[in-house]
Formats: C-alpha cells, sequence, structure tokens
C-alpha cells in the first residue's frame, strides 16, 4: 500500500518560532496567547492523527493553551523576510456557528526558517488535504473533492436520487445487451479476475461486483454514492458465498479511500453519447487513485461514431412543434414574436430514439478515447473534425451518433456497441438536427465539426457545424457552399420512441433516396394561420421491410 503524506511526515512536524500574535482573539480567555514573547517560546506543530490533520501554534510551557488552524482554509502570506501571517476561518465562540477570517501574525528568528514553514505549509496542504491520508475503509475526506468543485450541488442531488432508486437500476438490469455483455465479458476473461483485487466504481445494485466475485475475485470494494448502496448490502448479503469477498463504501469514488490498490477496475460510466452524466471523470480519477500500474480496466476504451443523416420525418416534426407559436389570436394574444425561439429551441434538443441505419447518407467515422491513458481534464472539452463523403444525393438534416466500449480482456476481447441496426439498448441512438438542412449530391464532401463542452449540471453543450463542399468541376479547388450550425443542450433530449420506426420508400428507391419537404423558415411573420408542415410522400403504401 502507498505510504501518506502523514506517515511521511512521521504524522507530526513541529517549527520554533520567535513569537505570534492572534489578530482576533476568539474570546478574553485568548488574551494570553494573543501575543507571545521570546521568554515564552512558541511552537508551530502540522499534524495528522486518527485521521485528523491540523497545525497549531502553542507554548512550549502550556500546551493546552493554544490556536488551531483548519489547513483546508487555511492561506498564508508573506509580510517580510521573516514574518508571516496565517488566515483561516474562526468562529465568535465555542457555541457560535458563524463563522469569520482569524488571522495569526507569525514571527520567525530568521528568514531562512520563516521560508522552511513555508514550505512545509504548503506541502501539507498539498499532500495531506488536497490528495487525502489513509483513513478507514469506507471513510470520506473532510476535503471538497474535485466532484463538488466542479458539480453544482442541485445536479448532484438529482443524479444520486435518480440512481438511488431500484426502478431505474431494473431499467439498467433489463438491458439484456448492457447486463449481458458486461457478465460475457468478465465470465470469459476470468483470468483476469482469478485471485484480484476489483474496485467497481459506481457499483450501483452491485451487479459487477458479484460478477466479479463469479469470475473468482480475491476481494471486490464496491463505491457508491447514492442510497443504492444500503440495496448493494442487501442484495449481496443475500449472496453470501460471494458477498464475503464484497465491501459495500458508500461514498464518491473522488473522496472515499481504501485499504490497498486494485489489479482491475470495472465501471458501467457510459451516458447518452458516451459522456453525458460525466462519469467518465470519475472512472478515470479512479484510474489515478486506486489502480495499479499496468492494471486493468472493464471497459478500456470508447469510441463515438458519427454520420450525417436525413429524415425528413423527424425534421417536420420538430418544426412542426413550434406552431403553436404562430397563432395570431390566442385568447386575444399575438404569440408570433416568441415563434422564431420556440422553433430554434427544440432543435437545441439532441433526438434520442432508435432509427433505421438506412437513414446515413453516407460512412460513419469514429472519434477514441481510450480510458487507460486519457486525463481527466482531456474530457472537459471533447474536438472532433467531420469529414464525410456523400453516398447519395439528399438533404442532410443533422448528425446521427452512437457509441461503443472495448473490454480488452486478455483472454476475450467483447465491444458493447449501440450502433443503430443492432439489439437495441436503453442508451438507444442520439441525433444532432439542424434547423437549416443541407442539400449534398452523391460524391460531395461533407465537412464540419463536432465540439462538446463540459459543463457544471453534469453534461455538455454541443456545438455542431456541417457544411457541403463545391461538387462537380472545379471542387477539387476547394470552397464550401452551403454551412449549418447549431448548438444543442444533451442534459435536456427528447426522447422520442423505443424503436425504429418504419419510413416510407418506394419499392423502386434506393437506401438514403428520402422525400423531400419544402424548407422551414424561422421567419413566419407572412402567414396569417399556422399550418402543419406535411412531407411531400409518395408510394406511402410502401413500406420498409
Amino acid at each position: 500500500m502507498e505510504v501518506s503524506a502523514a506517515q511521511k511526515h512521521n504524522k507530526q512536524q513541529q517549527f520554533a518560532l520567535a513569537s505570534i500574535t492572534d489578530l482576533y482573539p476568539p474570546s478574553s480567555s485568548s488574551t494570553s496567547s494573543s501575543s507571545s514573547s521570546l521568554a515564552s517560546p512558541v511552537v508551530a506543530r502540522f499534524s495528522a492523527d486518527n485521521g485528523v490533520v491540523e497545525l497549531r501554534f502553542f507554548h512550549e510551557s502550556d500546551a493546552t493553551d493554544s490556536i488551531n488552524v483548519d489547513l483546508n482554509t487555511a492561506q498564508l502570506f508573506k509580510l517580510g523576510p521573516a514574518q508571516l501571517v496565517c488566515i483561516c476561518e474562526g468562529s465568535a465562540s465555542d457555541t457560535s456557528k458563524e463563522k469569520y477570517s482569524r488571522g495569526i501574525t507569525v514571527q520567525f528568528r530568521n528568514e531562512e526558517e520563516s521560508r522552511a514553514f513555508h514550505c512545509a505549509f504548503e506541502q501539507w496542504k498539498k499532500e495531506v488535504i488536497v490528495q487525502g491520508i489513509s483513513l478507514p475503509n469506507g471513510a470520506v475526506t473532510t476535503h471538497r473533492s474535485k466532484f463538488d468543485n466542479k458539480i453544482e450541488a442541485s445536479s448532484a442531488k438529482m443524479y444520486f436520487h435518480y440512481y438511488g432508486q431500484l426502478l431505474h437500476q431494473q431499467n439498467m438490469l433489463q438491458d439484456y445487451v448492457r447486463t449481458g455483455t458486461y457478465y460475457a465479458a468478465v465470465i470469459e476473461n476470468r483470468a483476469d479476475f482469478f485471485g484480484r483485487i476489483v474496485v467497481d466504481v459506481g457499483a450501483g445494485s452491485g451487479i459487477l461486483s458479484l460478477f466479479a466475485a463469479q469470475a473468482g475475485a480475491k476481494h471486490v470494494y464496491a463505491v457508491e454514492a447514492s442510497e443504492m448502496a444500503e440495496y448493494a448490502r442487501k442484495l449481496i448479503a443475500g449472496n453470501p458465498s460471494l458477498g464475503e469477498r464484497i465491501t459495500v463504501i458508500k461514498g464518491k469514488i473522488e473522496e472515499v479511500e481504501l485499504p490497498e490498490k486494485a489489479d482491475i477496475l470495472i465501471s458501467e460510466p457510459m451516458g447518452t453519447l458516451l459522456v453525458n452524466e460525466r462519469m467518465l471523470e470519475s472512472y478515470v480519477i479512479a484510474r489515478d487513485r486506486f489502480l495499479l500500474p499496468n492494471g486493468k480496466m472493464f471497459p478500456t476504451v470508447g469510441r463515438i461514431h458519427m454520420a450525417p443523416f436525413s429524415d425528413e420525418y423527424l425534421f417536420v416534426e420538430i418544426a412542426n412543434k413550434a406552431l403553436f407559436w404562430q397563432q395570431q389570436n390566442y385568447y386575444g394574444v399575438d404569440l408570433t414574436p416568441l415563434y422564431g425561439s420556440a422553433f430554434q429551441g427544440y432543435f437545441s434538443q439532441p433526438v434520442v430514439d432508435a432509427f433505421d441505419p438506412r437513414l446515413l447518407v453516407a460512412p460513419a467515422i469514429f472519434h477514441v478515447l481510450d480510458f487507460t491513458e486519457i486525463k481527466e481534464e482531456e474530457l472537459y472539452e471533447i474536438d472532433i473534425p467531420l469529414k464525410f463523403m456523400a453516398s447519395v444525393g439528399t438533404r442532410v438534416h443533422g448528425l446521427a451518433c452512437w457509441f461503443d466500449v472495448l473490454f480488452n480482456g486478455s483472454t476475450v476481447q467483447r465491444w458493447l456497441t449501440t450502433a443503430p441496426g443492432a439489439p437495441t439498448t436503453h442508451w438507444y441512438q442520439l441525433r444532432c438536427v439542424l434547423s437549416q438542412p443541407l442539400y449534398v449530391m452523391a460524391g460531395q464532401e461533407i465537412t464540419g465539426r463536432l465540439r462538446m463542452v463540459a459543463h457544471n449540471a453534469q453534461s455538455y453543450t454541443i456545438y455542431l457545424t456541417l457544411s457541403a463542399k463545391m461538387w462537380g468541376p472545379g471542387a477539387e479547388q476547394g470552397g464550401i457552399l452551403q454551412t449549418s450550425s447549431c448548438k444543442l443542450d444533451l442534459k435536456e433530449p427528447y426522447y422520442r420512441m423505443s424503436q425504429p420506426q418504419a419510413y416510407a420508400m418506394a419499392q423502386d428507391q434506393q437506401p438514403h433516396q428520402l422525400i423531400h419537404a419544402q424548407d422551414i423558415q424561422i421567419q413566419s411573420e407572412d402567414l396569417e394561420e399556422p399550418e402543419l408542415i406535411q412531407p411531400q410522400c409518395q408510394n406511402l403504401e410502401a413500406q420498409l421491410q
């Protein structure tokens, strides 16, 4: 086990001072310690006892008369070559909950001692407070974690409330593609799990921990921050032959401490479009904190797949939602001033559904996220250049996306895919729909960029731009013919349907040669009455086989 920072310092570090002055003593009883002279030597001591880390200033002759400093909030400032001031939180009295800033001026005997104290202060604050010292199994560090610093509290509360309910866990367990693939990946790679220490990151119901125990894991630490941890304990206790090798730890992976490092991490950190919910960052943090060098991660690699699509029905469906706002006499009120905003609002929602792969108008490309190598910060912004070659002439309505992950076991490599045409999972697929489609011809190049920027509501803002390059004679000289962009919030998708629908197609029509609707303009002040926009279909009776 790695030696903690506290152990490196032998649990305490002490400095002799010339004097200290408490700029704001908490009560009259502290006046004796508010100013100390050379005649009464003063000591500054860093210590870490029983998981409690502190800095104390006290007289050598009377250790009970002391000033305690919380290193979580303390800051140190230089006043002179041999003088520092330590600012920290205090309270007006022992019983008061009111906090204020407390200042302690520290005078050293020389500049060298001042510099040594300053270095020790920064080292203890960095190594002990930020990284955390060794705590009992399952205990949570008291400092504010990375998770709390980047995720707003209301989002985290709803997130953990959602996953703390059995009905949502059941929804995931009943995704047999998901659960079955995980089971196969673990059991088929017993060699990776047998006799090994496993950490289950975001364990949920504990099902993956039980799979790891079935594969012969020596011990599994199931880390779960939501109330589902209690259900996991019940489920694991109900399977005693496996449960005796599983410890459930309630807490965030960014905060808990484990008694030993892991040989293998297992997790199901994937959200919509792979990155939604930002749990991949926690998975990477778990790797950095707990995984031994050359340890394995299940899953190992993730890929985001993208391809342009054409879907007149979907485009018209979204556009028609805003027609409510074209009413000029809604109980005597003209709603049309909000039509443009409503139109764009509906197109700012990514569409989550299962679609027919024949709607794709170009071969897909993919972007790789290697969980064993990627840095947490690289997940804050994901920028993917796009380049496709249109297979058919049609209207491009946006970009279709899906993902897959690889379990790179020593014995078997197994993929879990959410691709269109494959068995549908609870992730479905995702489509970003442009409010202004592009016209393309077969062989025409489609370029663009997909940029995803993380936000503190545990999701991403998506910026999509697609452009059709010049086609035909002179195309080799380059040039953009048309461009369309959109901004979407991955946190607020439009959950459209659970299964692919049949799309109208003539018997002699090739895939991707879809129907065309009239262009829809955002500015529609000329319309006296709203009309539903109907796709101009031919041979509607012809359905996909």
